[in-house]
């Protein structure tokens, strides 16, 4: 994935946190000028937890630039819903079981064959920015973890939004 690349995002997925159940990325791509996904490597991951929480911490910073956050983990909604209930995330925090949508937004795996058997092993967090307020979304930002501790800040996150406004 390469920024400014068009996107598909027709799809929806399982929500357990604030928003409707399911989520249709389209939906929100629709009611906001950017779309920031969290990419998670799974539920144990404790900087993906770490993540969300910092995210929650922040997240009217995120929604004054118009911008919705959704976390995207490869895992089934009733394990996720121990996180909601945990954090009271006001942003959508979606299933992705088969980790069909974070396959085509080319979310890292690594360890090949070992990772693929694996997402607390092999899946890499990734973020991914989306611009919506042109005919088509497009990526505006992508980074890609290349451990389960290589994140953006959220001030990265909130510069890269600021950048492009």
């Amino acid at each position: 994935m390469t920024v400014e690349q068009e996107l598909d995002i027709d799809f929806e997925l399982p929500n357990v946190g604030a928003g409707p159940n399911p989520l249709s990325l389209a939906a929100v791509a629709e009611a906001n000028e950017f779309v920031l996904l969290l990419f998670q490597r799974d539920y144990h991951c404790t900087n993906c937890r770490s993540q969300v929480q910092a995210v929650n911490d922040h997240y009217a910073e995120f929604r004054e630039r118009r911008t919705e956050v959704v976390s995207i983990v490869p895992e089934p909604p009733d394990r996720l819903r121990g996180w909601q209930e945990e954090y009271d995330l006001p942003f959508p925090l979606c299933a992705d079981p088969e980790a069909a949508v974070s396959e085509r937004y080319d979310q890292p795996v690594r360890f090949g064959l070992l990772g693929s058997l694996s997402d607390f092993l092999g899946r890499m967090p990734k973020a991914v920015l989306l611009d919506c307020r042109g005919a088509e979304p497009t990526a505006a930002f992508s980074h890609e973890g290349s451990s389960t501790w290589d994140r953006p800040e959220i001030v990265d996150l909130l510069a890269a939004i600021d950048e492009r406004r």
